[in-house]
């Protein structure tokens, strides 16, 4: 039952009305505490890379590998998909590699940063989607600006710009992908708002005006991790620097799916979990030099996380 392409994955989580994760992975010890995740939650998964991310230096032989880890874990449903392409060439890279999905981010112009113009985005995806839908990958495509830092963007802090329910449409009859990640009041990055009310401010009506509108394109939530305050905590109690800050809660999270979203990435909160579990050890056990016995917490962490997540995204038994 493995590998699955993000539209057949949608499809099931839109009848089954709920979410499925799709969580960042840098290392070959991140997707494992994915996939087991997943398996211990009996819940399907969306397992997923970011171009030039990543703990390798040969990114194909990285790519290469996830793939065939992907295809070691049989009894759950994985899609393996690309985050933030930034350009045509990221996404056959990674088709070329074994992926199920793409996500081409042509929101901004890669020339200047700049904001690409509506035009400029429907193209570059568009051009992607010609691609991948004869080697049977799906597409996910961005409108709007979720705001913040993203991955692997270095000195970029957007704004949000709101998804425009018309552009929306004409997006989707324009490129023809089979996701649409949407800018409805989240944010990048491990830094998001700075009051608690920051959390609470998804547009709930603008989701769901948008997938009536779209009822066959599946809506993603970017820039939605929690920040969870005890793992910020336990990373500065050991050494760490990480601004406090407040993210989208689960229950407005648990809104959002209610209201349409079928795909919600996360990448900050496991990542968070994994540093203050190896920052804790690494300060209480000083003399410990063992790989093994430093990864293992982290991993651990990672892999609570996500099932976390998974049971807050209705996702887990579903499998």
């Amino acid at each position: 039952m493995t590998l699955q392409t993000l539209r057949a994955a949608l499809a099931e989580a839109e009848a089954g009305e709920y979410a499925v994760g799709a969580f960042n992975v840098s290392s070959i010890d991140q997707a494992i505490a994915v996939l087991d995740a997943a398996e211990a939650e009996h819940s399907p998964v969306i397992v997923q890379s970011i171009a030039g991310m990543s703990a390798y230096d040969n990114e194909s032989r990285w790519w290469t590998r996830l793939r065939g880890l992907v295809e070691e874990y049989t009894a759950v449903p994985v899609v393996l998909h690309l985050d933030h392409g930034r350009t045509y060439d990221d996404c056959v890279r990674a088709i070329d590699n074994g992926f199920t999905s793409v996500m081409i981010d042509a929101s901004r112009s890669t020339d200047t940063d700049e904001p690409a113009s509506f035009d400029e985005n429907a193209a570059a995806t568009r051009r992607v989607v010609d691609t991948a839908a004869p080697a049977g990958v799906s597409v996910e495509g961005e409108l709007g600006t979720i705001g913040g830092a993203e991955a692997g963007v270095s000195g970029i802090v957007e704004e949000i710009v709101f998804a425009d329910p018309d552009q929306a449409v004409e997006f989707v009859a324009q490129t023809g992908v089979d996701a649409l990640a949407v800018a409805v009041g989240t944010s990048h990055g491990s830094v998001k708002f700075t009051d608690a009310a920051g959390g609470q401010r998804l547009r709930l009506e603008l989701i769901a005006e948008i997938r009536s509108r779209l009822p066959d394109t599946f809506l993603v939530l970017h820039g939605s991790s929690s920040v969870p305050a005890d793992a910020v905590s336990v990373i500065n109690a050991h050494g760490g620097e990480v601004r406090p800050s407040y993210g989208i809660s689960p229950a407005q999270k648990s809104q959002g799916v209610a209201a349409g979203i079928r795909k919600i990435n996360q990448g900050t909160d496991s990542h968070l979990a994994w540093s203050a579990e190896l920052r804790r050890f690494l300060q209480e056990n000083p003399a410990v030099v063992e790989p093994s016995e430093q990864l293992r917490p982290a991993i651990g962490g990672f892999r609570a996380m996500v099932a976390q997540r998974m049971r807050e995204f209705g996702s887990s038994g579903r499998a």
